[in-house]
């Protein structure tokens, strides 16, 4: 009979089901020191470089400014604080990557086998997707929307950007559209979460569209080619998180009714 009992036990449970609360929040913390101190630690060593950097991304907006005109500073200290700011955010862009590790590090050991198999190709590749969004916006979409934008200037106005203002507008297109390139994991965590079928997302393939051209105009810069370099890669991203939900998750539920 006991042995009966051992052989019904489950063998996929988490590992920390006894884990101690106040042992969670100690290794939380172990782990959020952590990514602090690689952020401070890669910060120092890119802050000697904060005015290469600043160069580097406002290379695309000097290079359509007049020969007049040039890049200006509203406040005192924004000579100083914009390249710091610029280097902090470069700082935490190259620690994503450990960041995630941490973040997986902590939650891994609560997790089932089968949903580790799953997390750490969706980690990966959300991180892949990330940084492919980030080098799309820098690499083909900004300067199109900064030729857009100076196109405009009246011919009596010099357009002379402010320093602040454009690390805003370069931040903002960045995060907007490394976020967008997580649609395919979002989709596939969708499914896999059987909170929607990829049949069901399929059926609702023009809605989506559709919902893709409306978030593209409203976050991107009001110029169409900025609205369309975001939507158009966001439907080619749904189509694909749709393939592989369908490849994926199909065989796991014929699995389960054979």
């Amino acid at each position: 009979m006991n042995d009966t009992q051992s052989t019904d036990k489950p063998k996929d449970t988490p590992n920390d089901g006894d884990m101690p609360l106040m042992a969670h929040f100690a290794e939380l913390r172990s782990r959020l020191i952590k990514i602090v101190v690689a952020v401070v630690v890669v910060f120092l060593a890119l802050v000697g470089f904060s005015r290469d950097i600043y160069d580097l991304v406002s290379n695309p907006l000097v290079a359509l400014l007049p020969d007049n005109a040039s890049m200006i500073a509203t406040d005192v200290a924004s000579n100083f604080l914009a390249p710091i700011r610029l280097t902090f955010f470069v700082a935490l862009f190259l620690v994503v990557p450990f960041v995630l590790w941490q973040i997986w590090g902590f939650i891994a050991p609560g997790l089932y086998k089968h949903e580790k198999r799953v997390a750490t190709p969706l980690l990966l590749a959300a991180t892949v997707l990330f940084y492919v969004g980030v080098a799309f916006a820098y690499f083909a979409v900004l300067m199109p929307a900064l030729k857009f934008f100076i196109s405009f200037a009246p011919d009596n106005v010099i357009p002379m950007t402010d320093i602040d203002s454009y690390l805003g507008f370069v931040m903002k297109l960045f995060l907007v559209f490394g976020a967008m390139f997580e649609i395919p994991v979002i989709t596939l965590l969708l499914v896999l979460m059987r909170i929607v079928t990829p049949q069901a997302l399929a059926d609702k393939r023009r809605y989506i569209i559709v919902g893709c051209f409306f978030i593209a105009a409203l976050v991107t810069p009001p110029d169409g080619w900025s609205m369309i370099m975001l939507a158009v890669p966001m439907c080619l991203l749904f189509e694909a998180g749709l393939i592989l939900a369908r490849v994926l998750v199909k065989p796991s539920l014929d699995n389960k009714t054979a």
